[in-house]
């Protein structure tokens, strides 16, 4: 509630995702509000989940921006040790060219000492990874292993499927397509809605990928009202208002974001309700 860094709710949706059954754990991705944490409090958040995970599981690490010199320095900087790969988002605000956005990878990928999956978000960086310029990438830079997909386009993520180096990963950052993706040979998902309801969306994902379709789908419209309202206000505010009716965590977000209002709070808080 004071807008401070709350360890112990961290602690336990860490907990509520790996006993939900998640396979991974993204570290200071957009959920965390990266953008709004000092290098301390991310530091705080990072040695918390690592605690909290004690080894459970892999973890990526949110390491991206857009400037490129500033990201391939705390790439050469930071210890690793605890982390399977980075996730690290296009450069936003810039607008770079696709060749820029190909020279920017080219430096990090070069920079990490660990494995690299790239992330494309337009709606929040105003500039779109094409699946040439992805494909590029991944036949230059063999550590660049995989992309968080989140354009909300399922034609360009088909295309991207399509295109792809044998055993590179296409992976899904739409919570709402991420069935489809898959269905269409995605590998999985960095998911928003995964985090406060773990259980039915990563069962949901293993059954598309086992091509149980009717099954999986099932689990897709069971969820897919709490994913069009975890969005409506923007995130995290939505996900963070499902974690308070599920006794995780406050809803406290900073500003520039603000809580959601009152009507969605009721629905999102009666659709927990009910699911649960």
């Amino acid at each position: 509630k004071d807008f401070s860094v709350d360890v112990e709710a961290l602690t336990r949706i860490v907990n509520h995702v790996i006993e939900g059954g998640v396979e991974y754990l993204v570290v200071l991705g957009t959920t965390a509000e990266s953008a709004t944490l000092s290098q301390e409090e991310k530091e705080l958040v990072i040695d918390t989940i690592i605690k909290a995970n004690a080894g459970r599981l892999p973890l990526v690490l949110g390491v991206g921006g857009n400037n490129t010199h500033k990201v391939v320095e705390e790439l050469k900087s930071r210890d690793f040790s605890h982390f399977s790969a980075i996730l690290s988002v296009s450069p936003y605000y810039n607008k770079p060219t696709q060749e820029g956005i190909y020279q920017h990878f080219k430096a990090v990928a070069e920079a990490s000492p660990i494995p690299v999956i790239l992330y494309n978000v337009p709606g929040r960086t105003a500039s779109n990874m094409l699946p040439s310029t992805v494909v590029r990438i991944a036949n230059d830079f063999k550590n660049v292993i995989g992309i968080k997909e989140a354009a909300g386009d399922i034609v360009q993520a088909m295309k991207l499927i399509q295109t792809k180096p044998e055993g590179f990963l296409v992976i899904s950052g739409d919570d709402m397509i991420t069935l489809p993706m898959v269905l269409a040979g995605g590998a999985g998902v960095i998911s928003v809605i995964g985090e406060g309801f773990p259980k039915e969306f990563s069962e949901m994902v293993r059954l598309g990928l086992q091509r149980k379709v009717d099954e999986a789908y099932k689990l897709h419209y069971l969820l897919a009202d709490s994913i069009d309202m975890i969005f409506e206000q923007g995130n995290p505010g939505g996900i963070k208002e499902v974690f308070k009716a599920l006794g995780l965590s406050e809803n406290t977000v900073r500003l520039p974001l603000v809580n959601v209002n009152q009507d969605l709070a009721t629905r999102l808080h009666n659709f927990t309700r009910k699911l649960s």
